[in-house]
Order: C-alpha cells, then structure tokens, then sequence
C-alpha cells in the first residue's frame, strides 16, 4: 500500500510506522525543511507543504496513492489540501481511502452528557467551527468523486513524550480543578489501531470517535501520574484562579462525555489502553517522567 500523509505530525507518525512495518511504503509532507530531512532519514518520502501553493513532486506522489491521511490544521474557509491539491486528489486513479484527523471539539458543550456518532455537530469556538467546516467538505468531496472519505474525531491525545509524566518531569504539570469538568482521551497507538482497522474496512462517510472508556476530571489524571513517580501531586487550582491560554480556557469551557461503541462494534478495535491508567502506568514503564 501506499499512502500519503498530509501533515507528518505527532499522531500521523504513528500510524505511518505502524503500517511501514506492515509493508506499506510512504510519502507525506512536513512545513519546513529540517523536519523533511529529519523524517527523510526513517525512510519516507518527504515533501514542502505549508498550506498553500501547489507543487509538481507532491502531486506525483499523491496520484500513486492508495490511501491519504489528512493531518493538517483547517483553513478560515476551503480546507487547504482541497484548495491546494483537490483536482490531483481526485484523479488519482488507485485512490480508495481518505481519512481526515478530526476533534471531537465539533460536539460542542453538553454540559456532562454523552455523544455519540449520531450526535449532531454543534461546535461553539472558532477553531471547532473551521474543523466541522473541513469535515463537510471532505464528506462532499467523497461522494463527489466516489472516494470512502472517513472522519476521525479524536478527543485529547497523550503517548510516548506527550503525558502528564512529562508535565511533571519539566514543572510543568497542573492540577486545575472545575468542578464537573470531565475529558476523555486517547492514547496514540489506539488512533493507529482505529485508523489501520478503517484501512482495512473502509466505508464512505463513516465517523469514528476516538476515545478511551473513562472521561475523567483532568486533576485526576495529574494526581495519577504523580502517584506513580512517588511524588506528591500538584497543588490544586481553582479553575477561576488558573492562568490559561485562551485555547486552553476554551477547553474547559465545555464538558461531555465521548462514546467510543462504534469502534468496537464496527471495526472490532479493543483498546489497549482503555484509561489513562493504564496508559499512564504503561508510558511511566517505558521510561517517562521523572528520574
């Protein structure tokens, strides 16, 4: 199989390593030039993408393509690899699977509530807007040209050099509590179990939440960590009194809870890390955290 991969990032290089050992080869792009050269160096092929403008090379790569991952942060109106590479997209002639990288953001607040894949999108910020607005465009773009195009909402992200271990290793770990506030999260090799199960069924239109089994308070999971390193958590924060970024303050202005039954029951996917505990217990075995 070839695929290509819009957008090498954190998540993306997971699955990409995941299926090289599979025997798939893989072409992708990154926005600058030491990245390329460093990502070159594991074996792919690597290319300029910055989110605009069309290159000649990309398009070549892109009409080999079996499969395309889309990791790339959304425009303020037309996705930028629609914009950029849509027509080539859409001719590639072996093209079979597209998956786009997605957030569960799109839900919105639900003040507690489940969601599920049947919930309707009611995203609220700005930057959930823009990545329900991409999801359509690509569900569009599918069925325009005949293309099984999957969406992957994914809730928040942690694995190898990306934890709460870490936090608390650099000083950085906070303990933030809003009361009622729960997250779910996925650990990064279950993204790559749940997107190399899409390859393998691939069904136009689907949606797929990504998320562990347990949305839990965020001060939790720092206490959590700590416990596990031997060292006293954090002291708690009242969210009021948190100093935040304004994406950060974003997050915690909504709250829900995300059902991941669709995975497990469509593309038979058992989650290795079904909490962050686990997840957690596995990373801190591994080597994160502190010393």
């Amino acid at each position: 199989m070839n695929l290509f991969v819009f957008g090498l990032g954190y998540s993306a290089r997971f699955v990409a390593r995941s299926l090289v050992a599979g025997g798939a080869t893989i072409a992708a792009t990154v926005r600058s030039s030491a990245k390329a050269d460093e990502l070159s160096a594991l074996g792919y092929a690597m290319h300029l993408f910055a989110g605009t403008g069309r290159d000649e090379a990309t398009a070549r790569a892109v009409a080999e393509a079996d499969a395309l991952l889309v990791s790339i942060p959304p425009g303020a109106a037309q996705d930028p690899v629609l914009e950029s590479y849509g027509d080539d997209i859409a001719k590639a002639p072996k093209l079979r699977w597209i998956g786009y990288l997605s957030t569960v953001g799109v839900y919105g607040d639900h003040a507690g509530g489940w969601v599920d894949e049947t919930t309707p999108p009611r995203p609220r910020g700005e930057r959930s807007l823009r990545r329900h607005q991409a999801e359509l465009q690509w569900l569009a773009f599918g069925r325009a040209n005949g293309v099984a195009v999957h969406l992957f909402r994914l809730a928040g992200i942690y694995g190898p050099g990306r934890n709460q271990l870490v936090q608390l290793a650099d000083g950085t770990a906070r303990r933030i509590v809003k009361p009622g506030q729960v997250f779910n999260r996925i650990h990064v090799e279950d993204v790559v179990q749940v997107v190399v199960a899409s390859l393998a069924h691939p069904r136009a239109g689907a949606i797929y939440n990504l998320a562990d089994d347990e949305p839990a308070p965020p001060q939790d999971v720092v206490a959590y960590a700590a416990a596990l390193c031997g060292r006293a958590p954090p002291p708690e924060i009242p969210f009021e009194e948190a100093a935040l970024s304004a994406m950060s303050r974003s997050f915690f202005g909504e709250t829900k809870r995300v059902s991941n039954r669709l995975v497990k029951t469509e593309l038979g996917v058992r989650l290795r890390y079904p909490t962050y505990r686990e997840g957690l217990m596995a990373l801190r075995a591994a080597g994160d955290g502190p010393a």
